[in-house]
């Protein structure tokens, strides 16, 4: 199950001074809908941070997003691991089909693949 990109989700309600702080850093802003951020490196576009005041359709805002081949065999895989699922697949209007899952560490994964 390939892995495309990880990025980090920093939940802060301050998305105009992390622009401009991660602009410092050589990110600029690829996507924003108002409640989420993504800066990406414009030579290295796999290199993302996202800011987030908060998750639009989930009950929690992820720690980090994992963007996988196939969302649904990563879904299988961990239900059938017992790991926490924190919110449950689904597809959302912004393009991606999408669930969280808590690791060992209790910190919480948004895992998703772009339709």
């Amino acid at each position: 199950m390939p892995v495309r990109r990880v990025v980090p989700n920093i939940r802060s309600e301050a998305a105009g001074e992390s622009r401009e702080f991660y602009g410092l850093l050589g990110f600029e802003e690829v996507m924003n809908h108002g409640w989420i951020m993504t800066l990406a490196s414009p030579t290295v576009p796999a290199a993302q941070v996202s800011v987030m005041s908060h998750d639009q359709t989930a009950p929690v805002t992820p720690d980090m997003s994992v963007e996988v081949d196939d969302v649904d065999a990563v879904y299988e895989a961990v239900v059938a691991s017992g790991a926490e699922i924190v919110h449950p697949l689904q597809d959302e209007d912004w393009g991606v089909r999408r669930f969280f899952a808590r690791d060992p560490s209790g910190r919480v994964v948004n895992v998703l693949s772009h339709r």
